[in-house]
């Protein structure tokens, strides 16, 4: 709803001020117009919530893309004021009609971004594998896998984990991972001293990290864990491209100076989203020279990346590499991230009272599945040089969960795809439906064939992951991948219903 005829640029800013703290839990005196709004680590749902935002503001949908093309807040205010004529009308046409403003990615040859630092070599060649590190250097410690690999490599090993955070210093730093911990009921005091912040950004060269502080770090971390990576669905390839990719190229650096240091990346199955493996069996260790099709920057971001681990690989670093899928709650507490897309669409559909009738595969595994696995699998020497799916093994469709949802009395229905869009378009009209900060997203067309992200993951445009040699890995160690049934749902479900995220009412 428009307050007024049309909004400077000093407006707009203000405006974006005031909501960006809001959504990321800040003063607005702790935001700086000229900083990049990546900085910020906005994630994908966030930024929807401030662009809907804007759209009730302004009259208009500014593109998420925009996000990134006018990166502060300055740039971006400026850029949307410029859309007023004196008149306070909207100066472009199509911009008036609730279609988004676009601007056309240029030309993106993922092959050609597939190139590793030349000086990134090994020193002295391959190393014996480290069977029992004393000092592990983790990037992800503040995200959501990367605090259950930390409590996972806490009890498994001995060793003293140094863990990259952004933050203002150490203090900050330590802060931000116990809370993190905490949050999803991880945390024992026990471990404190275990647990070593080293306050850094990996979008930065050399991780952020001072000269001599990233020499001591060469010389004595035993192993590290590559967990870390900016996700967000919205932002294109080269939005995304300094924390994700050069970011990784860093972490190998560091892997290869003073001594050799076998790097564990968490990849993900989405190096296989070309269409090329449309309906392909994949397996762990097939290579995936295919990109074209591959749309979504994020994705895009990670096949370069796991590219260049394989290029240090070729070069004699010890490297593994684990591909999980879509990561969901705690199989066991139940605990998720509710701010996840997962969580966001149930909810939103379960309000909407309606679900997409399309042909997906719920293939989402269990956080905790992932972290043991990871863990156990990087501490087995036979790993070395291979890759991992964590895949859910068996996928359920998405009809069973609408079907198992309905039975708590939910009047549910499954409509087409074009139907549920157009009552998103129509009926989801307030932001007490999640789904109305995820409009955007969910209606965004991408690429030449004018797609939006759900016809990306329709089953028939996906690969078959073939998880049977992570399997085969996994035997002996008791970690066992838990079923996507009833009693898993309820597990979830009552988590999210204790934390008021749902209602069953």
């Amino acid at each position: 709803m428009n307050l007024k005829q049309s909004y400077t640029a000093e407006d707009i800013k203000a405006f974006l001020v005031s909501n960006l703290a809001e959504v990321i839990d800040v003063l607005p005196s702790e935001i700086d117009v000229d900083e990049n709004l990546e900085n910020y680590g906005l994630d994908s749902a966030q930024a929807m919530i401030i662009i809907s935002k804007l759209e009730q503001l302004l009259g208009f949908k500014p593109s998420p893309i925009l996000l990134w093309h006018y990166p502060s807040i300055s740039a971006l205010s400026q850029r949307l004021a410029d859309e007023f004529t004196e008149d306070g009308q909207v100066k472009d046409a199509h911009i008036n009609t609730g279609s988004s403003v676009n601007i056309a990615p240029p030309f993106l040859d993922l092959a050609a971004e597939a190139v590793l630092d030349p000086t990134i070599q090994p020193i002295g060649g391959s190393t014996a594998f480290v069977t029992d590190p004393k000092n592990i250097f983790l990037t992800g410690g503040t995200g959501y896998l990367g605090a259950f690999i930390i409590k996972e490599l806490l009890a498994a090993t001995q060793a003293n984990i140094y863990c990259l955070v952004r933050a203002a210093d150490v203090v900050e730093g330590k802060s931000k991972l116990e809370k993190n911990l905490q949050q999803y009921a991880l945390w024992d005091e026990k471990y404190s001293d275990r647990l070593i912040p080293i306050v850094g950004d990996l979008a930065q060269p050399f991780l952020g990290i001072n000269s001599g502080q990233f020499q001591n770090l060469a010389a004595n971390i035993d192993t590290i864990y590559h967990s870390a990576a900016l996700l967000n669905y919205v932002y294109p390839y080269s939005a995304l491209k300094t924390a994700n990719v050069l970011g990784t190229q860093e972490v190998l650096r560091l892997a290869c100076q003073t001594k050799v240091k076998p790097v564990h990346y968490v990849s993900s199955v989405a190096v296989f989203e070309s269409t090329a493996y449309a309906g392909q069996l994949v397996k762990e260790q097939d290579d995936f020279n295919d990109w074209q099709g591959i749309f979504l920057g994020y994705s895009q971001t990670k096949w370069v990346s796991e590219k260049l681990v394989k290029i240090a690989g070729s070069r004699g670093l010890p490297i593994s590499i684990y591909r999980p899928p879509l990561i969901s709650g705690d199989s066991t507490t139940g605990i998720c991230n509710t701010h996840d897309f997962i969580n966001l669409m149930i909810k939103g559909c379960l309000q909407m009272g309606s679900f997409p009738d399309v042909d997906y595969m719920l293939d989402m595994s269990p956080v905790d599945y992932v972290s043991k696995s990871v863990v156990y699998l990087s501490l087995q020497e036979k790993s070395v040089g291979k890759a991992f799916h964590l895949q859910h093994p068996q996928p359920a469709s998405l009809k069973s969960l609408v079907d198992w949802v309905s039975s708590f009395g939910f009047s549910l229905k499954m409509i087409p795809y074009e139907e549920w869009q157009a009552e998103l378009i129509n009926n989801v009209t307030s932001q007490d439906n999640p789904l109305y900060t995820l409009r955007p997203f969910l209606l965004e067309r991408w690429s030449d064939e004018q797609i939006t992200i759900p016809d990306l993951y329709l089953q028939a445009r996906r690969p078959i992951i073939s998880c049977e040699e992570t399997l085969e890995a996994l035997k002996g160690s008791s970690i066992v991948c838990p079923p996507i049934d009833s009693q898993l749902l309820m597990t979830y479900t009552s988590y999210l219903v204790q934390t008021g995220f749902l209602s069953l009412v």
